[in-house]
């Protein structure tokens, strides 16, 4: 690549990191859904809904026309557009990314804890990276989670356990608590407990329960992979994108084994990434270190002793830490399109 091509792609990324940080403006002031509640207006008039400030209403809604992704009406008003709003609104489509955003720019926060991580081999913990990461992703799995019953239904092994009245399961790592709720209320027979260390998180995950109606069925336990043994014995256990952020997975995933009931499933959900590192790589794989460098990486790190694992888990390292956890090996399940994710079974 020349030095006048290499240039080009560096302006272009500059300009896609201005549309992610306007865009993080824009959710967390509550303009986006200011105008997608309300319709168009002008600078004062948003600044009148939201109690902000009218000079940098006017320079962030001027942005986001030039943008293109805002419309400026002849009467000086701007529009959200539909596309736009549901994307950046829609907590319920599967077209939400507005809380990608909160994840980089609390990443961004960090920049020199980072940095420092990088040179002394330390880490930076969900708890440093703060609200923003905890809640972002949380919300950017929620539309996803809200069909893992749909998706679970095309497994009959995995449907028939989870349909069993009384039937009870493990949900380790679920962070805010949207997979245990969800699969409580695509099966409404079945009780789920949810483990995690991050208090806020299992602090939110309760309140999600509360708001959802299911916190009859839906418990939320601070404990790690150690503590599945004292609620146990369970009819399935489940892990939801959260081996890869795991200090000690393999202890995790032996604690999951033991845990449940012989000939119960042990389900993981991760990246789907590919099988091997290919230089260059396509968006998912860009996304993915993206994701591993300024996050999960850190995070890992954070705890020691730690694997070091990274978002880009390929399945052969999932494999490894599944027979060095005590199962025989792992195999794919057959849901497609689900997201970024893909969904392994690990067999005795």
């Amino acid at each position: 690549m020349s030095a006048d091509a290499f240039a080009e792609r560096m302006l272009s990324s500059a300009l896609g990191w201005i549309d992610v940080m306007s865009a993080y403006v824009g959710d967390r002031l509550g303009w986006y859904r200011s105008l997608a509640d309300h319709g168009p207006c002008t600078p004062d008039e948003l600044a009148a809904r939201t109690a902000t400030a009218p000079r940098y209403a006017r320079e962030w809604l001027e942005q986001q026309a030039t943008s293109g992704v805002l419309s400026l009406g002849d009467d000086g008003r701007y529009a959200l557009p539909a596309g736009a709003a549901e994307v950046l609104t829609d907590m319920t489509s599967l077209a939400y990314l507005a809380p990608l955003t909160r994840l980089f720019a609390a990443s961004g926060a960090q920049t020199a804890h980072l940095l420092d991580a990088y040179r002394t081999g330390g880490g930076v913990s969900w708890e440093q990276l703060g609200a923003d990461a905890r809640e972002a992703q949380a919300d950017l799995n929620r539309p996803w989670f809200a069909e893992l019953g749909a998706a679970f239904a095309e497994v009959p092994d995995l449907h028939e356990v989870l349909s069993r009245p009384g039937g009870r399961i493990a949900d380790v790592g679920m962070g805010g608590g949207w997979s245990s709720i969800e699969l409580a209320r695509a099966y409404p027979e079945l009780r789920v407990h949810g483990f995690d260390i991050d208090e806020p998180s299992i602090e939110l995950a309760r309140m999600n329960a509360e708001q959802a109606g299911v916190a009859d069925r839906v418990e939320f336990h601070n404990a790690d992979g150690d503590g599945l043994e004292y609620y146990g014995p369970f009819d399935a256990a489940f892990a939801f994108e959260c081996i890869h952020d795991m200090p000690r997975p393999v202890d995790v995933l032996g604690a999951m084994r033991v845990a449940v009931r012989d000939g119960g499933p042990v389900v993981v959900m991760d990246e789907a990434v590919g099988e091997r590192l290919v230089a260059p790589g396509d968006d998912v794989e860009r996304l993915m270190y993206g994701f591993s460098l300024f996050c999960c990486l850190p995070d890992g790190l954070s705890h020691r002793p730690s694997a070091g694992t990274g978002t880009v888990m390929r399945p052969e390292t999932l494999r490894r830490y599944a027979q060095d956890a005590g199962f025989a090996d792992l195999q794919i399940l057959p849901i497609e399109d689900f997201s970024f994710f893909r969904f392994y079974s690990l067999l005795r």
